[in-house]
């Protein structure tokens, strides 16, 4: 599948425009063994013309052939490269950038690719008081996160840290979330292969159910 840029698309998002737009598809919970459920999942990774991209995930419950059972999840977030912010950029809160983007150009931001590609960021928000902030690596269609802190609120549930892998592999979209509670060792959570929508928006929020 060829990769299209958008032609206004901020130099220091170009690592990441490979995942631009509209992802759907089928994941187990778990290992995918025998007894672990089905889910559906829609993800999408809009920009705003700000230097993130914009990222949420709705999943639900599904039956082996696809049928919709109930919700099962959202998150919401922004990822992008990993940077010292300077004067020039947005923030924080309402305070505005420059009219021209910190990194300008292409040469400026290839001064951020390291031996193993880019560093990036992660900000992941859940439902029931849980953020997560992850740190990694993106290297063309390749992309590794581990948390970097994890917050909770008093009454959410244990969750301590977290890794996550995508890779577009023939035009397909190949994730795997590996959690652990407090003081346990990183196990399966989830993992999905996910197409790209046809014609889907990446400047629209994501929207519409199962």
């Amino acid at each position: 599948m060829a990769i299209e840029i958008p032609t206004d698309l901020t130099p220091e998002l170009v690592p990441l425009s490979w995942l631009l737009g509209t992802w759907e598809g089928m994941g187990r919970l778990g290992e995918g063994e025998v007894d672990d459920e089905y889910f559906l999942q829609r993800v999408q990774f809009a920009n705003d013309g700000l230097p993130h991209l914009q990222y949420r995930s709705e999943s639900w419950l599904t039956q082996e052939d696809g049928t919709v059972l109930r919700p099962l999840a959202v998150e919401m977030g922004f990822w992008q490269l990993e940077r010292d912010q300077v004067d020039g950029d947005a923030g924080p809160g309402m305070v505005p950038g420059d009219v021209v983007p910190t990194l300008r150009t292409a040469a400026d931001v290839e001064k951020y690719r390291g031996d193993d590609g880019f560093r990036i960021q992660a900000s992941i928000v859940h439902p029931g008081g849980l953020n997560e902030l992850y740190r990694g690596t993106i290297n063309g269609p390749r992309i590794q996160l581990e948390t970097d802190q994890v917050l909770r609120a008093a009454g959410a549930k244990e969750y301590s840290q977290a890794t996550r892998m995508y890779g577009l592999v023939n035009g397909e979209l190949f994730w795997r979330w590996d959690s652990a509670g407090a003081g346990e060792s990183l196990t399966a959570h989830a993992s999905a292969v996910l197409k790209k929508l046809d014609g889907a928006s990446t400047n629209d929020g994501a929207g519409g159910s199962a």
